[in-house]
């Protein structure tokens, strides 16, 4: 057995480990110390299944979310991503001032809640500057704000995780500043960041939730409208845990793909 079939295997017996133990934990709390309403609930799992009509057409709406929501966090990160790496060079410049401005940029926007952006740039950004976006488009715009700060933090550690005897050497053999960030530092801090990089997209998705409350129609806004058509919150919210789970262990193993491959071509 290889070692990444070890791995998998084990994770495999963990998370089923995890869905026993939490199983004996619901039985024993329904049982015992549970009001009696809880212990009477009566779980209608027909409301979700895909054996049954009413659950296939319950299962069809809630996948529907996926597209948007995979769309509104990936527009989100394509975005945040050059505003970060732009923030983040700003507090290499020279003098006082842009790193200055690197500093209040990070701080400010790290301070502020996502939720709390989100709604202000849905809301407020038609009554200040007239700016008026729909809902996706306040979305992308209010969580790639809210991440720029966080991936400038990240592409500033990773640029200045590179020795300096590097940026000097690359110097005195007649690179610009622009060429040697671009062929020397960058791929090395590019590879070394890449792990912070993919958590901030798994964060992405995880946070694009927040985006129902302006009336997105991406998983949870679906799985809100759904609880209130069929009364079923425990079926229905459990399909969209499972679906955000199968979401973030996808994207997860999308980004060790992508650093082992190049980790491999580093090596070679």
């Amino acid at each position: 057995m290889t070692r990444r079939q070890i791995v998998v295997v084990a994770a495999v017996i963990v998370v089923a480990a995890v869905i026993v133990v939490a199983a004996i934990i619901v039985a024993v709390v329904a049982t015992t110390g549970a009001p009696r309403a809880t212990r009477t609930y009566r779980w209608a799992w027909w409301a979700v299944s895909p054996f049954t009509p009413t659950g296939q057409r319950n299962l069809s709406f809630l996948i529907r979310g996926l597209i948007p929501t995979l769309a509104l966090s990936a527009a989100a990160f394509a975005v945040s991503v050059p505003i970060g790496f732009g923030v983040a060079l700003t507090a290499f410049g020279r003098g006082r001032l842009l790193p200055a401005v690197n500093r209040t940029y990070v701080e400010l926007l790290r301070s502020v809640p996502v939720l709390v952006m989100i709604l202000w740039v849905y809301y407020g950004l038609p009554v200040s500057v007239g700016l008026d976006l729909n809902v996706f488009a306040a979305g992308v715009l209010a969580m790639a704000l809210s991440d720029s700060a966080f991936q400038a933090e990240i592409f500033r550690g990773g640029i200045q995780s590179i020795a300096s005897d590097q940026l000097e050497s690359a110097l005195s053999l007649g690179l610009t500043r622009r060429q040697t960030l671009r062929y020397v530092i960058l791929p090395q801090a590019i590879r070394r960041i890449l792990p912070a990089l993919g958590n901030r997209f798994v964060y992405m998705l995880k946070i694009s939730s927040l985006v129902s409350v302006i009336g997105m129609q991406e998983l949870t806004r679906r799985a809100n409208e759904l609880t209130v058509i069929e009364y079923r919150p425990l079926e229905i919210y459990s399909i969209l845990v499972l679906e955000y789970l199968v979401l973030v262990l996808l994207a997860s193993a999308g980004v060790r793909y992508i650093e082992r491959r190049l980790q491999a071509s580093y090596q070679e």
